[in-house]
């Protein structure tokens, strides 16, 4: 029994001393370092970023109340989201012709193009932050001894960097359309039926555009932080060094002159 047993036991022992020689190989003391702690605040910042803006919804509304006595007030909720391609948003805007009942009506205005940007910014750097915290606490040994992988860190970043600042700023341009566009009195000024004297046409429900906000805050964000990092990705590189190299070079050749001289 015990010849027999002993395959299965050596077995269930392979995958756990897996897990704790990959446990055992990681340098959690890099995540106390600048290098590490701005790594682990940039992966939380980026689902902020995605996360507010790919699953933000909202919705705007109007009243229309007709005169004619025949007709009631009808009530108007327009519902409206990511990826904000407000043109394909559809609303049923009420008639108050005695012979017609609504119209098929349609939202202004396409922003998609910065949204998506943003969205899709945030989830590569997602990505790319936690694979870098993997190299970090893993694979530290060679990411300090290849010179290659600090020089890619550091053109990586001051990649991110550009484009942070560029997501943040045309998506928070972008949500400033959408308020716009969203907003009550925009419904009402492009319904032709508030324009007549058939009806009486007031603001309805009034889009709560928190959540977005927030979302151009953590592009402003993540932005400081990918420029704050690029200083400690840089120390890591090669050029750092021969900067200090350069600037050692003259003060040791002039130390030494010096002491030539006192020995004469």
């Amino acid at each position: 029994m015990s010849s027999t047993e002993s395959p299965g036991r050596t077995s269930d022992k392979s995958p756990r001393q897996q897990v704790d020689r990959l446990l055992l190989g990681l340098r959690w003391q890099r995540l106390e370092e600048p290098l590490g702690f701005i790594k682990v605040l940039q992966w939380l910042f980026a689902i902020f970023a995605f996360g507010s803006c790919g699953s933000y919804s909202g919705e705007t509304g109007a009243l229309v109340l007709c005169n004619n006595e025949a007709k009631d007030v009808s009530s108007i909720i327009v519902l409206f989201g990511y990826p904000f391609r407000l043109y394909q948003v559809q609303y049923e805007m009420p008639l108050c012709d005695q012979d017609s009942t609504s119209k098929t009506m349609n939202l202004m205005g396409d922003f998609s193009a910065p949204a998506e940007f943003f969205v899709t910014l945030g989830i590569f750097s997602f990505f790319y932050t936690m694979a870098a915290l993997v190299i970090y606490l893993r694979f530290h040994k060679l990411y300090t001894e290849n010179k290659r992988f600090p020089l890619v860190d550091f053109c990586v970043t001051v990649s991110f960097t550009f484009f942070w600042l560029v997501a943040a700023a045309a998506w928070g341009k972008g949500l400033t359309d959408v308020k716009g566009a969203t907003r009550p009195s925009s419904l009402t000024a492009a319904m032709s039926v508030c324009h007549g004297e058939e009806a009486v046409c007031s603001a309805g429900a009034t889009p709560s555009m928190g959540l977005a906000n927030l979302s151009v805050l953590f592009g402003f964000i993540n932005f400081f932080l990918w420029a704050g990092n690029c200083w400690f990705v840089f120390k890591e590189t090669p050029w750092h060094g021969q900067g200090q190299d350069q600037g050692q070079g003259p003060s040791q050749e002039s130390a030494a002159e010096q002491g030539a001289v006192e020995k004469q």
